[in-house]
């Protein structure tokens, strides 16, 4: 049967299709979208970031885990705790500690390998301690056997550092693995029944141990950088020069001092002892005899009767007797 002479069908009649697709058309008022009025990449905008809040790092936590040196705090729970680092030259990332209580206990270590193991390759950027080398990201261990070991000293801690973007939601996943591990949010196997299950290390929630290996000083340069040398070394170079100018102010205004005379020595006196004179002494070394004269000398033997007139007495003169 061909299209005239189906009935309701003709060239004066319309399809029924079109009728419909007419009437749809006439009465829907949604406008038409074509793919140029699709808001591209470019333009699209772009949703912002809940970005993770960071707290100052105190002074019981350790300045540097592995290779990654600490900068903030992010989370904690009795299980370990989470910071913000970075590798010498590297990104940001989120760094996972153990606690004490959990790293001396192998279920959960266990239970914190296990969480890293089912992790994204991309996400796990490094990791280390004790019982961290197996799994499926047993590649990206990081071992510090070279570092010295002391017998004394616990294991290292376990701890790895993730991909982080700075949000929150990256905080909500550390929170999550470190759940995981300490079992507060995990829910019961059946009903329970009896007292409370605790864990034994619940409360031990110090820091892991952990080896800072080489020294962070004066090795660590994100920390002391040379302008802070700089400024130090021309702090004591003042402090050397304003000491070296009290001392000069101190010693130049100081009283001149005279020299104290001389003293003289016993042969120079008159009376001493001295040595005897060579030119008194003949060829033998017996003294000359003393020569007389008429003024009676020193060692003249004839005495004189003559008084002297005034204070005039000779040197070795007897005094004149008044009664003769």
């Amino acid at each position: 049967m061909s299209t005239e002479d189906r009935p309701g069908t003709g060239p004066d009649q319309p399809d029924d299709a079109a009728a419909g697709a007419a009437s749809a058309g006439e009465f829907d008022d949604t406008p038409t979208v074509t793919r140029a009025d699709l808001p591209t990449s470019s333009t699209a905008p772009v949703p912002p970031v809940d970005m993770a809040e960071q707290f100052p790092l105190t002074d019981e936590d350790p300045v540097k885990v592995g290779d990654f040196w600490l900068d903030a705090r992010l989370t904690a729970t009795p299980a370990g705790m989470a910071f913000v680092g970075h590798e010498d030259g590297g990104d940001s990332a989120m760094l996972l500690l153990l606690s004490e209580g959990a790293a001396q206990d192998a279920a959960a270590r266990a239970r914190f390998s296990g969480e890293i193991n089912a992790m994204h390759i991309d996400t796990v950027v490094a990791r280390g301690g004790q019982d961290q080398e197996d799994g499926r990201m047993g590649g990206r261990f990081r071992s510090e056997d070279d570092d010295p070991q002391l017998d004394s000293k616990a294991p290292l801690a376990p701890w790895v550092a993730l991909a982080f973007d700075g949000s929150r939601r990256a905080v909500t996943e550390a929170r999550r693995i470190l759940l995981a591990i300490d079992l507060t949010a995990t829910p019961p196997l059946s009903k329970p029944a009896g007292p409370d299950y605790r864990l034994h290390w619940i409360d031990k929630t110090g820091h892991g141990t952990t080896r800072v290996w080489p020294l962070p000083w004066p090795g660590k340069k994100d920390r002391a950088g040379w302008v802070t040398m700089l400024v130090s070394f021309l702090l004591m170079a003042l402090i050397a020069a304003l000491a070296l100018l009290l001392a000069i102010l101190l010693f130049q205004n100081q009283p001149l001092v005279d020299a104290p005379q001389p003293i003289p020595s016993p042969a120079s006196g008159s009376g001493g002892s001295g040595s005897p004179d060579p030119s008194q002494s003949g060829s033998g070394g017996t003294p000359s005899s003393p020569s007389s004269g008429d003024n009676g000398g020193k060692y003249s033997e004839t005495p004189s009767m003559l008084q002297p007139s005034g204070d005039q007495s000779g040197p070795g003169d007897p005094s004149p007797n008044p009664k003769l």
